[in-house]
């Protein structure tokens, strides 16, 4: 199925809602409009070429979105939190040939643009501004063979610059590249009556991927501008959600509101409730299974391959785990590219996956795509003898301290779940001994009376309950930490920033 399909069938049927304002746009809307842009765009545009977008969650967002599909391109989200040079830096390495925007973002979309020799056009979504012409403005574009087109995500960059992921084209007719809309149905029974709630920002794989695999089915799509935790509960309650996809920080801030506000609203409507992204403290998932019930799933997936899947029944049988893989074999490999036997922590191989490389780094597509065509997603975990997942952290964050292996997020699970957490990092700093040591950062959940009394009684919570080596040595308080709005943590911001402190007072 594909989106002119359903625009002829059920036009005036809403492909997507706004919960926090409660605009729509049709079936038939959308499908016109983004199919005017796509139009457009392919007067610049060769199949293949890039487009950037650069928008908020809005209408607009998918009408982009699609047109870009639709024409055969690679279209580039990119996070409208980012500053201007690491926007300018994505327009500029993806050779972004067209660059969409709208009023809101002119500053750096004016600004990015400017500064690739690559861009050749530019469209806003909404007024002109700075060479960037409306999108209904000037003369109609001739018919196009209209032409799958995919995705071009770049990393977060919480480990170093973002990297693109370049997949291959499909090679397919507008509406018959349905990989991700066919897992959808064949897992989770996706369909045109599905009511699908986003509350993540778009340029986000899951968060795009699956609103647009919604919209494929003839779905509504309920996105929103930005994350409340209540709106998310009334956005289920007025709409009637029947999927929804959180992040485990989402969980965190639903479940900390007050009990009259939670059990305020209806949510029976909801049949599956996933979440992915980072690993979820268990007592995080059985607060909201006892909540929400067996409707909270979790799969592990990324932008470069690997899928797997884990019900509630299968989570509470084996906790921690993320399930089993759904497109092919697992494997776990030392750093030599050695398999590793049940039960160690190693890199997490996927098998069959599809194909990708990492723009314009060959040196970083080596690393992530085994000689053998395994994919690498970038993380640590184990398999068990049934051949369950369980991730331990991502392979940059590993912590060696006296020549031992420490996985920050065991001791972030831990202390997340202190009453007087609101939010925790768990880095590695320079020793002059043993080359790392575990370092905690906190941001309390009220004013800080006594540091040094919290200080030594979240390193005794936390020794309760993990090995010590595991727990950090010591704790500093700050009003908040670098988190994106999916909730990743830009753990490379706080590992520089105290390496440099310890390189200054080294120098006196």
């Amino acid at each position: 199925m594909s989106l002119n399909h359903f625009a002829g069938i059920n036009p005036d049927k809403p492909a997507v809602i706004i919960a926090d304002t409660g605009e729509s746009i049709s079936f038939r809307d959308l499908n016109d409009a983004s199919a005017a842009l796509a139009r457009r765009l392919r007067v610049n545009l060769d199949e293949g070429d890039r487009v950037a977008i650069l928008l908020p969650n809005g209408i607009s967002y998918f009408i982009a979105a699609w047109a870009a599909r639709r024409a055969g391109l690679r279209y580039v989200p990119i996070n409208w939190h980012l500053l201007r040079d690491e926007t300018a830096y994505i327009v500029d390495n993806s050779d972004a040939r067209v660059v969409i925007s709208n009023i809101q973002m002119r500053e750096i979309a004016s600004y990015a643009a400017g500064r690739s020799p690559s861009v050749r056009a530019c469209y806003s979504m909404d007024e002109s501004f700075d060479g960037f012409l409306a999108m209904n403005e000037g003369p109609e574009a001739p018919a196009i063979e209209e032409r799958e087109g995919v995705p071009m995500f770049y990393s977060s960059g919480t480990t170093g610059a973002p990297k693109g992921i370049l997949q291959p084209l499909p090679n397919a007719p507008f509406g018959q590249n349905a990989r991700v809309e066919d897992l959808m149905a064949a897992e989770y029974g996706f369909d045109a009556d599905s009511i699908y709630l986003s509350p993540a920002p778009l340029y986000h794989a899951a968060p795009l991927a699956w609103t647009m695999g919604t919209q494929a089915f003839g779905g509504t799509a309920i996105a929103m501008r930005n994350f409340d935790a209540e709106g998310v509960l009334a956005a289920i309650d007025r709409y009637r959600v029947t999927h929804a996809q959180f992040v485990p920080t989402h969980f965190i801030r639903m479940l900390k509101l007050p009990e009259a506000v939670r059990f305020r609203y209806d949510l029976s409507s909801v049949k599956l409730a996933l979440h992915a992204a980072a690993p979820c403290p268990a007592e995080v998932k059985e607060q909201m299974l006892d909540w929400w019930g067996p409707v909270i799933e979790e799969y592990y997936g990324a932008s470069e391959g690997g899928f797997t899947r884990a019900s509630a029944k299968e989570w509470r049988e084996r906790p921690g785990t993320v399930g089993q893989s759904r497109l092919g074999p697992i494997h776990i490999l030392d750093d030599r590219g050695t398999e590793l036997p049940i039960g160690e922590i190693g890199t997490i191989f996927f098998e069959g996956s599809t194909s990708f490389s990492f723009h314009k780094e060959p040196e970083k597509t080596r690393e992530h795509v085994d000689p053998r065509g395994w994919s690498a997603p970038g993380d640590l975990g184990y398999i068990d003898a049934d051949g369950y997942l369980f991730l331990a952290d991502r392979k940059s964050n590993m912590i060696i301290s006296g020549g031992v292996n420490i996985y920050p997020q065991e001791a972030e699970n831990v202390l997340a779940l202190h009453p007087d957490v609101s939010d925790v990092a768990v880095i590695g700093i320079p020793h002059p001994d043993f080359g790392e040591e575990v370092k905690g950062v906190v941001v309390p959940a009220g004013p800080l009376a006594d540091a040094a009394d919290l200080e030594a009684r979240l390193i005794a919570y936390c020794r309760e309950r993990l090995a010590h080596f595991k727990c950090p040595r010591s704790i500093d308080f700050v009003d908040d930490l670098p988190r994106l709005p999916t909730g990743k943590l830009r753990k490379r911001e706080l590992v520089e920033r105290y390496a440099s402190r310890t390189k200054r007072a080294a120098r006196h």
